[in-house]
């Protein structure tokens, strides 16, 4: 298979070295620029590298006859259930056949205003997604594989542990009491597949100095990226073998 994990070195460079450039260039032309973070992400592309080593996987499969759809805006627009449509980052499709769709997300700083957003996205999409193919919206296609990739910043704010809270008269899931938001994204993202929310999720930090260079980590085997791609890969070429 693909030296996965090299691939996924160039898409963190390709994030941050293009968060840098939109940041610097945002604004250039009309002199208005957007507030914090904001301007980084505006331009879009910082997640294509991402996009792209999905494909690569999809495409290393054998699926000769299959359809990748990644830029293409209505094309990786999908019906749901509970709401008429989502776009995704990726679809691939072949024939009648729905094969893969896949979510990419990150997070860089305003951990506290969007750590529960990023969850209840995750969530919602997810339980949209499946309702649609369990109502046949997806007919006559065989099962989908849904996945989901997710990249969150390391830096002292994401790796501090934060303080306990307690409520009353319920509690929390003492897995969550007083970790960092690093360890509830990775928690989180391996209770999505545990409950078969997501066919595979991959987890990844990484910081604004290394990631330049393509320097990452992946705190969960499980939720690694080459655990992600043998998922996505066999389900691939399972199609490829009936097609």
């Amino acid at each position: 298979m693909l030296d996965v994990e090299t691939k996924l070195g160039a898409a963190i460079k390709h994030f941050w070295r293009t968060r840098s450039d939109q940041r610097d260039r945002q604004g250039f032309k009309t002199g208005v620029k957007d507030a914090g973070n904001r301007r980084a992400v505006t331009g879009g592309k910082h997640l294509d590298g991402f996009v792209n080593l999905i494909a690569d996987i999809i495409a290393d499969a054998g699926l000769h006859d299959v359809s990748i759809h990644k830029s293409e805006k209505i094309r990786r627009t999908l019906p749901g259930y509970f709401r008429p449509t989502k776009e995704w980052d990726l679809v691939a499709t072949s024939g009648n056949d729905l094969v893969a769709v896949v979510e990419v997300k990150s997070q860089v700083g305003s951990f506290g205003n969007n750590f529960n957003n990023r969850v209840e996205e995750a969530l919602g999409n997810a339980t949209d997604f499946w309702t649609a193919y369990k109502k046949g919206v997806f007919q006559p296609s065989q099962k989908p594989w849904l996945g989901y990739i997710f990249m969150l910043e390391e830096c002292p704010e994401s790796l501090r542990a934060k303080r306990q809270v307690t409520l009353s008269p319920f509690r929390i899931d003492e897995i969550f009491h007083g970790r960092s938001y690093a360890q509830n994204y990775e928690e989180t993202c391996r209770r999505l597949v545990r409950e078969l929310l997501y066919d595979a999720a991959c987890f990844v930090t990484s910081n604004v100095k290394s990631g330049k260079q393509g320097k990452f980590s992946q705190p969960n085997e499980e939720l690694s990226i080459r655990n992600f791609a043998i998922s996505l890969h066999a389900r691939a070429a399972a199609f490829a073998r009936v097609k």
